[in-house]
């Protein structure tokens, strides 16, 4: 009895004396760094990772969430109740993956361990896990390839993975971006130079409707039978709110259609007309021209601007909603920055001091500027010279138009 007792005080000892990973008091289960050959049972439900975190954060009085150094090493402060690890889901974005673990979803590049031994390491699939271990004492999240059930149980099995980008997860959802870059709302002076166009109408139509003929040149390259194209009218001039300069301009929806016949001119049936299509009007192919799997970051510079415009005409801007800001690449943005969506603080009249009577006093009270509150949080996704495409990615009260916007 006595020997089995030592024997298993030793296998104790050299456990421990032989984990690597170290972690504060409050943080969850250590364990090792994950070799890229061991897979384990993958953790997590139904959920996807943003239903996850919105679940998790309602779950947490604001009174209970941790402090900026609470939870973290190096800066990074972890989301309250971070999972060990969680099992990617179809539907799941990056950015959502990345509020499970943290608390500033944009600072998912700072603890992401890179695994060199996996082809395209900053890739993410469905069933593949995602686990947060120590290192050092520092924070990591470390990539477990997918595995595949059995029976209600996790059984390894050695694949070749041969998916097309568009599997992967991606940065921000593609459905939301994919509708507003085949029918743009907002055009930049490059979109609309290197977009076809309409060249004629058979018959010099002057109202299109569906099933009607229209030609169409300027395409970049060949053209495929059956591929889909919106057209869009260029409107009115788009200006910087700062400086009141052209950034670009409405784009008006007109109709859509398909190529019939290629050449050039191309040929296009009509199979949907809202307004007049005219000579001129542009044409933009359905789906997406922009990479989605850029990694969440801080502009690398200080960018402030404002929100211009917004698709679709709408007034009120909430969640997963296309905007378009007056700053761009020449201010420093780049895909995947990060910026804070502020509303403008009003301005008030200091009355304390001038009673409460009325009449003039009230009306020469000073009038004191009120400071901005931050109701929202915006992803770039696509730069130009002076402004930028980019999705509102969290907004905790409404967004308008004017709004500014600033690092985080």
């Amino acid at each position: 009895m006595r020997s089995h007792q030592l024997i298993a005080l030793s296998v104790a000892v050299a456990l421990i004396g032989g984990c690597r990973s170290e972690r504060p008091p409050s943080a969850p289960i250590p364990v090792q760094t994950v070799d890229s050959g061991i897979e384990g049972t993958p953790v997590g439900d139904d959920r996807t990772a943003m239903e996850a975190a919105v679940d998790t954060g309602a779950a947490v009085p604001p009174s209970s969430v941790a402090p900026a150094d609470s939870g973290q090493t190096g800066g990074v402060a972890l989301a309250p109740n971070a999972p060990d690890s969680y099992t990617v889901k179809h539907g799941d974005t990056l950015w959502g993956i990345a509020k499970v673990f943290l608390r500033d979803p944009w600072y998912w590049p700072e603890i992401w361990q890179v695994n060199q031994q996996i082809k395209n390491p900053h890739l993410i699939y469905p069933g593949d896990t995602l686990r947060l271990v120590y290192i050092d004492g520092h924070p990591r999240i470390t990539l477990q390839r997918g595995m595949l059930e059995r029976g209600g149980a996790a059984r390894v099995e050695p694949r070749v993975r041969s998916q097309p980008l568009e599997s992967a997860v991606t940065t921000i959802p593609y459905e939301a971006v994919a509708a507003f870059m085949s029918n743009p709302s907002v055009l930049d002076r490059e979109q609309i130079k290197a977009a076809p166009y309409v060249l004629a109408t058979r018959d010099d139509h002057v109202v299109i409707s569906d099933g009607d003929t229209v030609y169409a040149r300027g395409f970049k390259g060949p053209v495929q039978v059956g591929t889909h194209y919106n057209i869009v009218r260029v409107g009115d001039a788009l200006r910087d709110p700062d400086d009141d300069r052209i950034v670009g301009y409405d784009g008006v929806y007109t109709g859509s259609g398909h190529v019939t016949r290629p050449g050039d001119p191309a040929t296009l049936l009509m199979t949907e007309s809202t307004r007049e299509s005219v000579p001129g009007d542009k044409l933009f192919a359905g789906g997406v021209d922009v990479p989605l799997d850029f990694i969440p970051s801080a502009p690398k510079v200080q960018v402030n601007g404002r929100i211009m415009a917004v698709s679709d005409g709408v007034t009120i801007i909430g969640q997963y909603q296309v905007v378009v800001v007056n700053r761009g690449t020449r201010d420093g943005l780049a895909p995947g920055n990060v910026l804070a969506v502020l509303e403008v603080g009003g301005t008030v009249r200091d009355t304390v001091d001038k009673g409460y009577l009325g009449g003039m006093s009230r009306l020469h009270a000073k009038r004191v500027q009120l400071p901005n509150e931050r109701i929202g949080t915006f992803m770039v996704f696509k730069t130009f010279d002076r402004m930028s495409y980019g999705l509102i990615m969290e907004a905790k009260n409404i967004i308008h138009v004017a709004d500014r916007v600033e690092n985080p």
